[in-house]
């Protein structure tokens, strides 16, 4: 089986230089944030610009929205982390984490995430740590907690599982870890790569994480926790197709699919029960971010996401039916 998708709407005014991140809030608007040091907000109806923050003198290379679509998290290049509140147009929290002066043993982060209950957001650093900060503004930044992952290497990317229980990060080296929030502890590392990781989704449920690696790979973990504690079966499928780095990956809300960008200036889809693509999009560039409509989709149709990369823009893809 394949299936079809069009490119039914790319944005009118694009990033001056590279997205590395977009997300499709709830709320039917489209978050990006680039290299150029922009992060904007998009109308997924015209592909307009609706609200856009003024230039940081360097990238934003780490995006992160509220499940209600009404705050966004973002980093920059230098480890300064932003939220911002979406429905006032306005920046309630800002911390500097590079700096050592506030707080002994300071990290600059480079991914972040931010919790689903909205009271925490969790940072990745060079050491291999995952920190935890407060997202309430009146004590935005404050450190609440260290996640040590026992490898010094550098933290790529990390996402909260979607009830907010567990953090996933990846590393340089090509390792996967799990981190339950409440103890605190390292309940699972996956080694399943052979280089970077660079890209985490997970399932709606919780139950599987799809991971993106340099090593031109995706492989499906299940990660599902028993009551015993007892992790799930670990890698269970690896899907292969693209010829160089996978840049990006998201499942979409209802489990069956997933999308991948990558630097073979590819987008391809994959039936996550088939193991096998089933779509492959040409863009112009190398594709840095993917992410599915939260909306699930309706009866008979795919679904749609949007993808951001090297040449600035955002577009819109949506299903259009299926073939033999």
């Amino acid at each position: 089986m394949s299936l079809a998708f069009v490119n039914a709407l790319e944005c009118k005014e694009p990033h001056s230089d590279e997205i590395w991140a977009v997300a499709w809030t709830a709320n039917n608007t489209a978050v990006s944030a680039s290299a150029d040091g922009t992060v904007k907000q998009w109308d997924s109806a015209s592909g307009q610009v609706s609200m856009s923050r003024p230039p940081h003198n360097l990238a934003i290379v780490s995006l992160s929205v509220s499940p209600d679509g009404n705050f966004a998290l973002y980093n920059g290049l230098d480890g300064t982390t932003w939220l911002w509140d979406l429905q006032a147009d306005t920046v309630v929290g800002r911390h500097e984490s590079y700096d050592r002066s506030a707080v002994q043993g300071a990290e600059p982060s480079w991914s972040v995430s931010l919790n689903p209950n909205g009271a925490t957001y969790a940072g990745t650093s060079s050491s291999g740590n995952v920190n935890i900060y407060s997202a309430i503004p009146d004590s935005f930044g404050t450190r609440q907690a260290v996640l040590t992952s026992g490898r010094n290497r550098h933290g790529m990317d990390c996402v909260h599982s979607p009830d907010g229980t567990r953090v996933a990060l990846s590393n340089e080296a090509g390792q996967v870890f799990i981190f339950d929030l409440e103890s605190q502890a390292l309940t699972s590392t996956y080694s399943s790569h052979a280089m970077c990781v660079r890209s985490l989704a997970w399932s709606s449920d919780g139950q599987s994480l799809l991971t993106a690696s340099d090593d031109k790979r995706l492989i499906l973990h299940d990660v599902r926790s028993t009551p015993s504690g007892k992790p799930g079966s670990g890698a269970v499928a690896t899907l292969t197709g693209h010829s160089s780095w996978v840049l990006s990956t998201s499942i979409s809300p209802d489990g069956r699919l997933a999308a991948s960008g990558s630097a073979d200036k590819t987008v391809k889809v994959w039936d996550l029960s088939a193991r096998a693509a089933v779509s492959t999009l040409q863009e112009s560039g190398e594709v840095w971010s993917v992410a599915w409509s939260p909306k699930p989709p309706a009866p008979g149709t795919a679904g749609a996401f949007i993808t951001g990369g090297q040449d600035g823009h955002v577009r819109w893809w949506r299903s259009a039916g299926t073939g033999a």
